[in-house]
């Protein structure tokens, strides 16, 4: 069985109108709703073994949060260049790629490829991901280059204005 924990990155800061987009860091809201969403992902008691994410700033930042409050080891965190803006073909590429000794994972990236991504995983529909929003499916699979074609059970959809 395999988990996935869609995460879109915490709200960013545009405080620097200069500063390019890769470089933007989280915001006041964004430092506060991450480890809310953190906490709740951890009191759901799933197991997750990993977290990839966008290099980005704004989603390493998110991802460092997560990955302290989860109790996760700094090596089961990998960036990725390209799900920077990723598109939803990009991140079922990346899924496809996770070692099968991973249970649940969790993948850290951006709007709007993570809505249209959580929109071809099941019959549950959003318009927008929120900033911080966590969409979780599960499916009965031994690899994760079964994922894309596999059923998937929808598990929860979560964000922190939910609250």
């Amino acid at each position: 069985m395999k988990t996935l924990f869609l995460i879109r990155h915490a709200k960013s800061s545009w405080a620097n109108p200069d500063q390019s987009d890769f470089d933007r860091p989280l915001n006041e809201r964004g430092r506060r709703d991450a480890p809310v969403m953190a906490q709740r992902l951890l009191e759901k008691n799933y197991n997750i073994d990993q977290i990839l994410y966008s290099s980005s700033v704004r989603t390493t930042e998110t991802m460092q949060v997560f990955r302290s409050i989860l109790g996760l080891d700094n090596k089961k965190c990998i960036p990725f260049r390209e799900l920077y803006h990723a598109s939803a073909y990009q991140l079922k590429e990346t899924i496809s790629q996770i070692n099968e000794n991973c249970n649940g994972v969790v993948l850290i990236g951006h709007n709007p490829g993570i809505t249209e991504f959580a929109n071809t995983l099941t019959n549950v529909r959003t318009d927008n991901m929120p900033t911080c929003a966590i969409f979780a499916v599960q499916s009965i699979i031994v690899s994760w280059t079964e994922f894309e074609n596999a059923k998937k059970e929808f598990l929860f959809f979560d964000y922190p204005k939910l609250n």
